[in-house]
């Protein structure tokens, strides 16, 4: 039996082996203020620290060694399963400050449902059967849950820093989630755009279809979870209003965008939603001064990004080609193309290999580029 496939049945057979009697801990509905008040002790800090690095940090690069089909991807994987499992008997056993049922709690345990997915489908992956049935669509579903992981760790640890501070519950509920649903889409969308903008441009030119339409329905669709999710019981505050009428601004606007984006062109909607958005967010005002401040600097930081869009598409790309271009000419290619750094094919092979090196930074300031075009011509 291979080592890889014996650790992991290891690996499985332990989850499932410490599973079942630290699920019996349940929180108590109902709390002392000296349980509520006590300090943290070392045990949940552990948990804490330990969590956040496998969801935040190693799971994700053991992800993207998976997309490079790396040989760390298994060792790293299954050790951040095996810290998961530990991680999650420290959340059960800690002293000290107790805390109420909570949403924390509730998605840990589901969690151990795609990690048991995810354990299942690997080792049957190592096993190399069933190659030309279900294989191929046991190939698909281990990279389906495998980028889930970074989503998956965002929102455990969100929750968790909601249980830890305790602020968001009772009529604290509605606002709290409102905020943290809003700014988990900022991240969404900039994340995805900085995906199409650094590796999807080639997909995007073959797709047929203009940036705008893409955006466009990233826009919409999270204006309609924007729009259902700000509001919470009967009674409409200032705020609600302002969060729903945002979420109805985005899936308005992204209809529109996705409309005018018909036949790959171009349009504005995008950046101008951008704009309006940063406005909105600029005149938000807040309880305390600092939250209001914070507000305003990043709706101006929002408008500045929508105006630096929109003169983009008006004067420097007006037009999205659907054919796939050389790679050292693209439409966001912060570098200038030079000449001297990218000769014809027809030079000597010392120069076609400064050609290479120079488009392989293509996407960064001309002055990084050339620091690290020269660093690479100096090995």
């Amino acid at each position: 039996m291979p080592l890889v496939f014996r650790n992991l049945c290891l690996i499985l057979l332990l989850a499932v082996a410490v599973f079942q009697p630290v699920v019996a801990h349940e929180h108590h509905d109902e709390m002392t203020e000296e349980e509520a008040n006590a300090p943290t002790d070392a045990i949940l800090w552990i948990h804490i620290l330990l969590q956040a690095a496998i969801w935040g940090i190693l799971f994700p690069i053991g992800m993207i060694l998976g997309i490079t089909r790396s040989r760390w991807h298994v060792p790293l994987q299954s050790t951040g399963f095996l810290l998961t499992i530990g991680g999650y008997i420290l959340g059960h056993s800690h002293k000290g400050r107790q805390f109420l049922p909570s949403a924390h709690g509730k998605f840990a345990s589901i969690l151990f449902l795609p990690i048991a997915a995810q354990l299942l489908l690997g080792i049957y992956l190592k096993l190399h059967i069933h190659e030309k049935t279900l294989r191929p669509w046991a190939v698909r579903a281990h990279g389906v849950f495998g980028k889930a992981w970074p989503i998956l760790g965002w929102v455990q640890m969100l929750f968790g820093a909601l249980t830890y501070r305790s602020y968001c519950r009772g009529d604290n509920l509605g606002q709290c989630l409102a905020h943290y649903i809003m700014g988990s889409g900022f991240i969404a969308y900039a994340t995805i755009m900085a995906i199409i903008l650094l590796v999807g441009e080639s997909w995007v030119r073959r797709s047929g279809r203009s940036p705008e339409w893409w955006d466009s329905w990233v826009i919409m669709l999270w204006g309609i979870v924007n729009t259902f999710t700000e509001h919470r019981g009967s009674i409409w505050s200032v705020k609600d209003m302002q969060h729903t009428i945002l979420g109805v601004l985005w899936w308005a606007g992204g209809l529109l965008g996705i409309f005018l984006s018909r036949d790959n062109q171009r349009n504005v909607i995008p950046g101008v939603i951008i704009i309006l958005t940063g406005w909105a967010m600029s005149e938000h005002a807040q309880a305390l001064m600092i939250s209001t401040k914070v507000h305003a600097t990043f709706g101006y930081t929002l408008m500045l990004a929508g105006c630096t869009r929109i003169i983009e598409i008006c004067f420097f790309v007006p037009k999205y080609s659907s054919e796939e271009d050389d790679d050292s000419t693209s439409n966001h290619t912060l570098a200038e193309h030079n000449p001297r750094l990218s000769p014809s094919i027809d030079a000597s092979s010392s120069e076609s290999a400064k050609a290479a090196a120079s488009r392989s930074f293509r996407h960064l300031p001309p002055f990084v580029g050339h620091l690290q075009l020269l660093a690479q011509l100096c090995r």
